[in-house]
This record gives C-alpha cells, sequence and structure tokens, in this order.
C-alpha cells in the first residue's frame, strides 16, 4: 500500500487537522496516511497539551492510519533542522509516496522553484548571506533575505508566513535527499499559524491552547465546537503542565559552556540567558527581555527546551547522517498486519516492541536515548507515568 505522508504536532488535534487528512487521503489517491509527529515536546519549545500517545491514538480516530513519532532530537528544532529530519525518516520507508503540508499559499511547483533556488547559490547570494548574518540572524531568516536581495526566482510569500516556510523547507529536504516523495501544499482553513482568535470550526492550534488554558464555560464551547468528539473528552481533564519553571530550573543549573553547545544558542547568548535567569527568574517576564529582531521568542524557547532535554548541536548533526529508526506510537488495529508489514520494508529499523530496540545502531540508540529521557521528564512533570515502549492499537 502507498501512504501520504504528514509531518505534525497536534497540540492539540483539532477539526482543521482533520480536514487535511481527509485531504491528503482525496488528493493523493494514496491508501494509507501516515502522520510523523513530535513527541512531548514540540518544534516552539513547549510542552505537548497531552502526551504523545493520546495525540498519536487522536490521529487514529480521526482518519490516520499510522503515527510515527519524529525524534525529539528534531521535533524542537529550527525549520530547516525539523524538516531535515523527518525527511531523513520519511525517505527510508518505501512506502511512502506523497508529503503533504498545510499553507497559507502557493502550489507544489511554487513550492519546488522556492526550494530549488535556496540550493542555488550565487557569489551574490553568498555575499548577502554573509553580510545578513553578521549581527547574529538565524541562518533560514539571513538566506531568506539574502534570496530576496539576490533576486532569485522564489514566491516571496513562501519565504515568510509560518507554514510555507516549513513548506518550503520540506521541500528543500526532499530535493536535497533526491528523494522521489511528491510534495501535497494543502491551503488551511480558518485560524492562521498563530491566530489566537477562535473560530466556529477551525481554529487555530494556538488559539485552543490558550482556550484550554482559559478554562472558561465559554471557553469550554469554543472547545467542543473545534475539537473531534474523542479529543474534547479529553479536553475535559487538561491540566496544566509545570513545564516553564522547571525549564527555568534547568537553565539555572547549566554551566554557560553547556548551554552554548544547545543547537540554536550562538553569538555568545548563554551569557545573556544565564545572567538573566538571575535577575528574572520567571519564565515569560525572562524572555520578554530577551526577544529581540535578531533573538525571536520561538528561538529562545527552543533554547530552553533543548537544554532541559540535553540536545546538543552536535548530537543532531550526527543523526541527521545516520541510519535510525520509525517508532510507531499508534497504529489503525483493523490494518495493523498489513500497516506494519509495509513499513518493516524500509531501511531504518521498525519500533513496536521493546525488543525491536536490539536491532538500532549506535546513533540510533543515542537517538533514542534522547527520546526516552524527553518522555521520563514529561511524565515527572506531569506525574502521570507511559510506557516509552509502547505502540497503541486503536
Amino acid at each position: 500500500m502507498q501512504y501520504c505522508a504528514v509531518i505534525c504536532e497536534y497540540n492539540p488535534f483539532h477539526n482543521g487537522h482533520r480536514y487535511q487528512l481527509a485531504e491528503m487521503r482525496r488528493q493523493s489517491g494514496c491508501g494509507g496516511v501516515l502522520c510523523l509527529m513530535s513527541g512531548n515536546f514540540t518544534q516552539r519549545g513547549d510542552a505537548a497539551v497531552f502526551e504523545k500517545y493520546t495525540r498519536a491514538a487522536h490521529a487514529v480516530e480521526s482518519g490516520a492510519d499510522v503515527v510515527l513519532e519524529l525524534p525529539a532530537a528534531f521535533a524542537v528544532s529550527a525549520a530547516e533542522t525539523f524538516a531535515k529530519g523527518a525527511v531523513h525518516i520519511l525517505t527510508s520507508l518505501p512506502c511512502v509516496t506523497h508529503l503533504a503540508f498545510g499553507c497559507e499559499s502557493g502550489t507544489k511547483e511554487d513550492f519546488l522553484r522556492t526550494a530549488r533556488a535556496t540550493l542555488a547559490e550565487s557569489k551574490q547570494f553568498k555575499a548577502a548571506l554573509k553580510e545578513n548574518m553578521k549581527d547574529g540572524t538565524s541562518y533560514l531568516r539571513a538566506r531568506n533575505a539574502a534570496l530576496l536581495a539576490a533576486g532569485a526566482d522564489v514566491d516571496e510569500a513562501l519565504l515568510t508566513s509560518p507554514n510555507n516556510i516549513l513548506g518550503t523547507e520540506y521541500c528543500r529536504a526532499l530535493l536535497e535527499a533526491g528523494s522521489k516523495i511528491e510534495p501535497i501544499p494543502i491551503p488551511r482553513v480558518g485560524g492562521g499559524y498563530a491566530d489566537t482568535a477562535l473560530f466556529k470550526d477551525f481554529s487555530s492550534a494556538s488559539a485552543l491552547r490558550l482556550a484550554l488554558a482559559d478554562g472558561s464555560r465559554k471557553a469550554k464551547k469554543a472547545l467542543k465546537r473545534n475539537l473531534p468528539a474523542h479529543v474534547y473528552a479529553a479536553a475535559e481533564g487538561y491540566a496544566p503542565i509545570p513545564y516553564e519553571q522547571a525549564a527555568m530550573c534547568a537553565l539555572t543549573a547549566q554551566k554557560e559552556s553547556e548551554l552554548a553547545r544547545c543547537p540554536d544558542c550562538a553569538e555568545g547568548l548563554e551569557n545573556r540567558l544565564k545572567a538573566m535567569v538571575r535577575s528574572t527568574p520567571v519564565y515569560g517576564e525572562m524572555l520578554k527581555k530577551v526577544v529581540s529582531k535578531r533573538y525571536t521568542l520561538a528561538r529562545l524557547k527552543r533554547i530552553l527546551a533543548e537544554n532541559f532535554l540535553s540536545i546538543t548541536r552536535e548530537a543532531v548533526q550526527s543523526f541527521l547522517a545516520a541510519p535510525l529508526y520509525c517508532k510507531v506510537l499508534a497504529v489503525r488495529s483493523s490494518a495493523a498486519e498489513e500497516i506494519l508489514n509495509d513499513l518493516s520494508a524500509g531501511a531504518y529499523p521498525l519500533i513496536v516492541r521493546k525488543s525491536d530496540y536490539s536491532k538500532l545502531s549506535k546513533a540510533a540508540l543515542d537517538c533514542f536515548a534522547l527520546d526516552v529521557r524527553a518522555n521520563d521528564l514529561y511524565n515527572a512533570l506531569t506525574g502521570v507515568p507511559t510506557n516509552e515502549y509502547e505502540t497503541r492499537f486503536v
């Protein structure tokens, strides 16, 4: 069976995600839908509102056939590494023929053309990139600005809005890997990526996380309209996770030299963060004082999450170059045997039970150790144990 994949977080799973899964199946013509989902910590440096097995089950109950875990080393990363890590896993699976992603605008051809332009580095582009990075601007922002300055054949909208940036990075990673996987951009419906307004049916995950934290009667009504019934049932038992305080404790305890090894930390930012945590030991207040044009809020939050999870720049680079694994979080029980057989034909070991970990190489074991750490820390924060060696049959 052929599969259309999506790289996702489902934090939480909502009506827009259910719509996307249905569109993936319709537009790709594939018999299966595969989700590669972040675990308990997300790309913006937050702890997920529900643990990964629950979120994976929500996806299968809403139309997915199988959910694999995106390793923590990639899940808590900037767009370029997030995309490269995900594609590194998806290209190991011959049964994956399509990759869908949400977007604000653009066709498949637009995304591929823009992605090719990011790989064609002219002298003018290289000079502009070097100049843009002098002030500590992130590589991705500096690269995109350099492309526009060099007059490259790109769609500017694909380098500026959140989902489009990720879509471009997915296509870039596919091209770099020489993959035959076909990209399928699917326009978002309802609220935008960072839209905090609540809509009738298709609010953003950002808005729904705020509604979960709100807990008011009005917020609960909005959640009921925007979440599938099985997700809303889980939302009724939602409890805030004390991650932010824990991240501040980890930052306080860490040495500057070790903090500097975090993938998103550069330009002496470790010294600034260590100084600020002493004078302003409250997560949100400290971040407001450090955030700037050079250091975005998302980047700062990722640094704290990378430090909390012990993710280093060197480790991430080694994982991108090594054979890893495909860890199954949840699978549709009615077709589990066929689905798992399809995935077993991939280049990387399929992880369904504890004994499967004996198949992993040294680098893969190191990568998985970070997943275990992330799971154990999340369990400690919630006080609810989940088994890292589990697969849910839904």
